[in-house]
């Protein structure tokens, strides 16, 4: 296996992998938060803003494994 196949390899893996981490994530988020605006109706406001912070910051992961995984795929 020469390096550009290698690496076009490890991209594929590397953005594969860091999604299920910040996707796991997120839904167990998500969830938490409708069992927290169930649980009081009158914070949806602050659980909303809370939990959108939240659910960025977790994405943000994904980003950048998928910038890293661009750089691997067209060195």
């Amino acid at each position: 296996m020469d390096a550009s196949t290698a690496a076009k390899l490890a991209a594929g893996l590397g953005i594969g992998l860091a999604a299920i981490g910040p996707g796991i994530g997120i839904g167990y988020m998500t969830g938490r938060a409708c069992e927290a605006i169930a649980r009081q109706p009158e914070a949806v406001g602050d659980i909303r803003t809370t939990m959108i912070i939240g659910v960025a910051l977790a994405e943000a992961l994904t980003l950048y494994a998928f910038v890293i995984a661009i750089l691997l795929f067209t060195a």
